[in-house]
């Protein structure tokens, strides 16, 4: 049985993290485009090599490894607020069947 403390609850952890949630996918977003700027900008650091040796070279970069491991964190912060936010829904989609079922039982 699901409480309308519970509830309360749920409500105000989506109330109170939306910005949050925004925030991690907003920084997702930003991350995954702004990969792009690094291998450009790897790339035309030996722009006397052929396309492939560049992109070998950038996709090789530190540079670049380091802009995937602040991609990855980015992207595990938008996914844990995403997943918070449907389990809190779930439980308030939950509570509302409940209800309904308790108002069939009385009629």
């Amino acid at each position: 049985m699901i409480s309308d403390d519970d509830i309360e609850k749920a409500v105000s952890y989506l109330r109170d993290n939306a910005t949050k949630a925004a925030k991690a996918k907003a920084e997702r977003i930003y991350m995954e485009e702004f990969r792009k700027v690094v291998k450009a900008t790897l790339m035309r650091e030996t722009m006397q090599e052929s396309l492939g040796a560049q992109e070998s070279r950038a996709y090789s970069e530190d540079r670049y490894t380091q802009h995937l491991k602040a991609m990855r964190e980015a992207i595990e912060a938008d996914e844990y607020h995403r997943w918070m936010m449907v389990a809190a829904q779930a439980k308030i989609e939950a509570w509302r069947s409940q209800q309904a079922n308790m108002r069939a039982v009385k009629l």
